[in-house]
Order: C-alpha cells, then structure tokens, then sequence
C-alpha cells in the first residue's frame, strides 16, 4: 500500500492511502494519525483522519513542509511493519426501522429517487438479491460496523460494514439530494452508513431511526458531558434492532436523563479479524454482552 502525499499550500499535507475504502487502508490511516497525536510534533495543529486518507495542519512558521513529509513518511514506514491492533470502544446503537418519520420523509422526495414505488429499504433489500425487508434488517444489523471517519455534519458517523467486500451492502445515493432528513436516522450511500446527528439535507438511503442522541452542543446529555460528539474514528456499532414501544421507552428515558447506552472497551486485531471473521464478530458482541 503505497501512500500518496500532496501539499495544500503552505499549512496542509493530504496523505491518500489507498484509492478505494478497505479496512486495512483506514486502520493505516487511524494508526499514522494516532502516531502524529502521539510524537506531539512541533507546530501540528489539526489531524484529521478520513475513510483511506488523512490530513495534517501544521504551522509553517514552527515547521517546515518538507520536515513535516519527512515526519510522516516515517511514520508511514512505521505503519507498515506495526501489528494492526487498536484499543478502541463497541457500542450499541438501537434503531427502530421501517419507522414513520423517515417513511413520511422518504415518501414526499419520491420523485428524487431511483424507485419511487417502493421504499428505501424495499429498494436496497431488492438490489442487494436479499429477500424483503426483514432479510435486509438482519444483513445490515447482524455484523458490526467500523466509524471511518465523523464528519460532514457535527458528530456524523461514517460506518464501514465488518464482512467480506462481496458480502457488503451496496446503495447508491438518492438520484437528487432531498431538503430535508429527520434526525437520528440511519442512512447509507455507496458501502457506508451513517447516522445523521442532526435534521437536514440528505442524499442517503433513509433505512430507521435511533433514539439515542450522537451529538449535543449542550453537552447536557450524560454520556456527551465531556465532549459533545459521541463516535470517534476507530469506533465499532453494533446495531440493534428494536421494535416501536422499545424506541418510545427510549426515547423517554432520553428525555429524563437516564439513558445509559451500552459501551465496551475492546482491543481490536485486523490479523485475527481477517482470520476468520464471522468469529471474530461473535466474538465482539461477546464482548459487548459480558459473555
């Protein structure tokens, strides 16, 4: 895997890791971004990783460009004979789908999609070869998903699904962008998922909702008191599918601040996971469940 560096001016260095999305491509990603927080370089101020890619801010005045190609082309070297093991956190993330409020979304930006007689989740259950609706629910929340990068709107998550390439869903986005999406809902374009943390525009397949905040600027929420974004890159989601009394009793307990999502700190190996991967996944929700 050959990394591509290009300068942005005189304060930025793009890294592109790989052309196409790939775990190993993001965990190099990860690890390089981690290792440049870590060196404390002088005069870096902002990293930001991305899905196979990542950039660096630095101020010229404290280093030079060329210094800090050489930083990361060490690093870089570095990355290629470390192990790939990450410490990282699995949560669950509960999702009614099929719910109303993005059904009633989806339904009035019919005309922007590639199917306007069914629904988003009858349309990627259908292109996908998977047997209806209930087929797809299970394929999607059935194996976890990686948090690639947060972006585009505070606190979104972008999820890469953990399964074989050929295994993974595939939807393209909406012919035409809608105006609106209701917040909290899971969505998906191309390989990826995403939950969108707040109301707004949107082009992604709209497939259920969560009643569990992922973002508040308040940080008046208990599991967001130290920092108002919930995911960060490294991340693994484990959905869980829940039925319409579960989102509302969720939903309430929300409201009164007894909330409690079900987080767990596990170490992550790619080698292993590339073993044999449906037992690693059992293996992780193991994890999550304290078995």
């Amino acid at each position: 895997m050959q990394t591509r560096f290009s300068f942005g001016g005189d304060e930025h260095i793009f890294a592109e890791v790989d052309e196409s999305m790939s775990l190993e491509a993001f965990f190099k990603s990860l690890f390089i971004t981690n290792a440049v927080r870590d060196a404390k370089i002088k005069g870096v101020t902002e990293i930001c990783p991305a899905n196979a890619s990542y950039q660096v801010k630095f101020d010229p005045d404290l280093i030079e460009p060329d210094d800090m190609l050489a930083e990361l082309k060490r690093l870089d070297s570095a990355a290629e004979k470390s192990e790939p093991i990450i410490a990282t956190r699995i949560i669950e993330i509960p999702v009614l789908y099929d719910d109303p409020w993005t059904r009633e979304t989806l339904m009035r930006f019919r005309e922007r999609h590639q199917d306007p007689n069914g629904t988003d989740l009858e349309y990627a259950a259908r292109i996908n070869n998977l047997d209806g609706i209930d087929a797809f629910i299970k394929a999607h929340s059935s194996s976890p998903w990686f948090v690639s990068m947060v972006g585009f709107v505070a606190g979104l998550p972008f999820l890469y699904q953990m399964v074989e390439r050929k295994r993974q869903i595939q939807a393209p986005k909406y012919l035409r962008p809608r105006t609106d999406t209701p917040k909290l809902t899971v969505g998906h374009g191309g390989c990826f998922s995403c939950i969108y943390s707040v109301r707004g525009a949107g082009g992604y397949q709209m497939f259920g909702i969560t009643p569990m905040p992922i973002y508040d600027p308040n940080q008046k929420i208990s599991y967001l008191r130290d920092f108002m974004c919930l995911f960060k890159p490294g991340d693994i989601v484990k959905w869980k599918p829940i039925e319409r009394p579960a989102y509302d009793e969720a939903v309430a307990d929300v409201e009164a601040g007894r909330f409690s999502p079900t987080i767990r700190d596990v170490s992550f190996s790619l080698t292993e996971f590339n073993r044999d991967i449906d037992g690693y996944n059992r293996k992780l929700e193991g994890v999550l469940h304290g078995h």
